[in-house]
């Protein structure tokens, strides 16, 4: 099994700390807002690495946090409070807008069939609440302010970046070649040591005197920086250093060397030894933005009529490192191609007289075929087009007992490892559309047209559509 590791910029075969076992930490969502395809798309990229691994053998902890924290959710320690700001907008408290976001990032997460994580139990479910690990950020700072990485001033605690002289080392960028950006609303502290010191805990003071969530600590009330959280959740439920941590592209240049520079000055260790990164999804070739109009969350696909499913198709058409683009166009050629799939799947209850089920010539290569691509760097174009060829491949014919298994193999690993559900959503028909689709085939033998398309648009108002054969007819569910 083979990734390309971020922080050594090239594909590195997969060797975990511990053997037969994964310890596996993602970014989460900030819940301000409903989450937009583009930020589903790369937790269906943590949810496919994940699959991978386990469908290898690797027994996966993983745990993923989810920002419900009020502070300022940015690479800069300058700028608004996103919570705040959705506040605002729909006249409820900060707690109700984390609450109801969070609620509806997992509904949409369900419907991409986007496995819950399983290395934390909290309270509500199993993801890693930042407002529950208060109390472990203040720890991890004490740590930082002891070890005299961290310094206080009067309006935040500041992580000190040139103590560590390999800060920076997963983006490749020296220290002395980092820019910081300016927005002109806003002025830096001045009492910052360096430029790049980031904050880890901010104080009521000035612009955020009246900040909404907040907390005690032995230094003033107060609320913690964005990087904070993570090094905290990963530190308190799977332990450090762990083997794999993933994120967006955007975390690269700052938010995850900030996790990084803070574990390691803290606990004396990495935070993680393998680190992967997906890229953006491009909407209609562009960055994806309110101001434009191509804005779009997992409602405005379903209220198109578009199944769920068929968006995580078309990310998995692309590999995790490259852009991809969403279009209209785009996502009716994934639904198309997730329909072909389906219709496969239907071959589990072939009903011709001759056979029940499908033999495809090649089907043991195609497994081999699909595993290997997936731990190939997660190539997922490469397995779809292994499934594709052996689809191309296939023809009906009277099978052994060991066909239909394998058959049934091939479709249990493609829904293991890409999460497309095809078993489950090509369940049988019932026994009374099964008469239906017999009575067909006998009336078109006997050459009577009319009621075959009547009987066939019967089966259609029912939700079944039948598709002839030389073999016999195949059903499948529209």
């Amino acid at each position: 099994m083979k990734f390309f590791n971020t922080l050594g910029r090239k594909v590195e075969e997969f060797k975990p700390i511990k053997d037969g076992e994964v310890t596996l930490y993602s970014c989460g969502p900030t819940v301000y807002d409903y989450q937009h395809i583009g930020n589903f798309r790369k937790f269906v990229f943590d949810d496919t690495l994940r699959r991978t691994l386990q469908v290898s053998g690797y027994n996966v902890k993983h745990v993923m946090n989810i920002t419900d924290v009020g502070h300022l959710v940015s690479d800069a320690d300058e700028g608004e409070d996103k919570l705040e700001k959705g506040a605002a907008r729909e006249g409820k408290t900060v707690w109700e807008i984390a609450e109801h976001y969070t609620n509806a990032f997992k509904e949409d997460a369900k419907q991409l069939n986007i496995l819950e994580p399983n290395g934390y139990h909290g309270d509500k479910d199993n993801y890693a609440r930042a407002t529950d690990f208060i109390e472990q950020q203040v720890e991890l700072i004490q740590k930082l302010v002891d070890k005299q990485y961290a310094y206080v001033t009067e309006s935040a605690i500041y992580f000190d970046v040139s103590k560590l002289p390999d800060y920076g080392e997963l983006s490749g960028q020296k220290l002395s070649e980092k820019e910081i950006g300016v927005r002109d609303e806003i002025v830096t502290d001045s009492n910052k040591i360096n430029p790049q010191d980031f904050a880890v805990w901010f104080f009521l003071k000035g612009h955020y005197e009246h900040h909404s969530m907040h907390w005690p600590s032995p230094w003033g009330e107060g609320f913690p920086g964005w990087a904070l959280e993570c090094s905290a959740i990963v530190h308190k439920t799977l332990g450090d250093p762990i083997d794999i941590h993933t994120g967006g592209v955007d975390h690269i240049g700052t938010h995850h060397p900030n996790e990084m520079a803070q574990t390691e000055a803290a606990y004396d260790h990495k935070l993680a030894k393998y680190w992967l990164h997906s890229e953006h999804l491009l909407v209609d070739g562009q960055k994806m933005s309110k101001s434009l109009d191509n804005f779009y969350t997992l409602k405005d696909i379903v209220e198109k009529d578009f199944d769920p499913l068929a968006l995580r198709l078309l990310y998995l058409q692309g590999h995790y490192r490259t852009q991809i683009n969403f279009t209209w166009d785009n996502l009716e050629e994934a639904q198309d191609r997730l329909n072909k799939f389906r219709n496969i799947a239907t071959l589990r209850y072939q009903l011709s007289p001759q056979s029940e089920y499908a033999q495809f010539t090649s089907i043991e290569r195609s497994i081999r075929d699909i595993q290997e691509n997936a731990n190939n760097d997660l190539n997922t174009p490469k397995v779809l087009a292994s499934i594709e060829s052996e689809i191309d491949e296939f023809q009906l014919e009277g099978v052994m007992e060991d066909s239909k298994e394998s058959f049934n193999k091939w479709l249990e690993l493609i829904d293991d490892l890409l999460g497309l559900n095809l078993v489950n959503s090509t369940k049988d028909i019932l026994d009374e559309q099964k008469d239906l689709i017999r009575q067909r085939e006998e009336v078109r033998k006997n050459q009577d047209w009319q009621k075959s398309d009547e009987l066939r648009d019967k089966l259609k108002e029912q939700g079944i559509e039948v598709r002839d054969t030389v073999r016999g007819p195949i059903w499948s569910r529209i």
